[in-house]
């Protein structure tokens, strides 16, 4: 159905694409949000990962907390976060947190973490402790959880799910085929039931998720996935284009034109799914705010 033509390969420019060029800002904001966040020894993924949003963002005073420490037990080729032995769990990062949205004032919070394949519920109890902080000092807020899979435990899975969460995101990342390259430790089938099962566990709940493009997949396994995300309901889609964070991560294959990244996300609502984002810097947390206010005024 959709066609390359509108994408340019790697191999056959020197530099990023006029639509890939994206203005930095220095500001005082920026400033001030990177002082506080420092101060209250937080994580951001914005930073973590590279984020080519981080300072739209943090002149917006938002962010998506990275909680659990910045180091992953994973080895996945597309990410930036610190790959290693993590740290201990530091059990006074849910009140942190809880005190930086209220100095934020955020509205809508998104948390996410590392993978710690290393802790027995894989981090499902700490996320927990960060929601009720959270809420506890900010109880007007909408919180959005971005999660590993937990290795399919789905004890870890309905304990975040029973927190009180009004979003639960899970990103699939990239089509099947490329998962043995991508993410060797991940399993495509175990992400999508994670969502399954999140939107029959709790129908309340959004359930969301992100694809990345650039990495060497086919129009047509694109078009695949979505089918897949429709037949199991999700409510939310993100679709960004991947960017190497740095040397040693899988290069770009191909930049995908904004045209096209505008076909994916029409042809993905006329699936049925409802509230879908897609274009080259899209990322998981984008407008997240606007999606949830959308779906809960959809659902009164």
């Amino acid at each position: 159905m959709f066609k390359r033509e509108t994408t340019v390969h790697h191999s056959s420019v020197q530099r990023l694409p006029e639509w890939m060029r994206k203005k930095v800002l220095f500001s005082a904001d920026v400033l001030r949000m990177k002082q506080m966040l420092r101060k209250h020894k937080l994580h951001t993924v914005c930073q973590s990962a590279g984020c080519p949003n981080l300072s739209t963002c943090f002149e917006k005073h938002t962010a998506t907390f990275l909680i659990l420490g910045n180091i992953c037990t994973r080895h996945c080729r597309f990410c930036g976060v610190t790959q290693g032995n993590p740290m201990v769990v530091d059990r006074t990062e849910p009140l942190h947190v809880a005190e930086a949205v209220s100095l934020l004032e955020l509205k809508h919070v998104v948390i996410t973490s590392v993978t710690r394949d290393d802790l027995q519920d894989g981090g499902a109890s700490h996320f927990t402790d960060t929601v009720r902080a959270v809420k506890e000092r900010n109880p007007e807020s909408t919180i959005e959880l971005l999660i590993p899979d937990f290795q399919g435990s789905e004890t870890a899975l309905r304990t975040v799910l029973d927190c009180g969460i009004d979003v639960i995101n899970h990103n699939v990342e990239t089509v099947p085929r490329l998962y043995p390259e991508i993410r060797p430790e991940a399993v495509f089938q175990r992400s999508l039931r994670i969502l399954e099962f999140a939107g029959t566990y709790r129908t309340s709940i959004m359930v969301k998720t992100g694809l990345m493009l650039g990495l060497g997949e086919t129009p047509s396994e694109v078009e695949q996935v979505l089918h897949l995300l429709s037949d199991i309901s999700c409510d939310a889609l993100t679709i960004g284009q991947y960017l190497r964070p740095e040397i040693g991560k899988i290069p770009v294959r191909e930049y995908i034109h904004p045209e096209l990244f505008r076909r994916y996300e029409n042809y993905a609502r006329s699936l049925g799914i409802p509230y879908v984002k897609a274009g080259p810097f899209v990322r998981s947390s984008f407008q997240a705010d606007e999606m949830i206010k959308k779906f809960q005024g959809a659902s009164l």
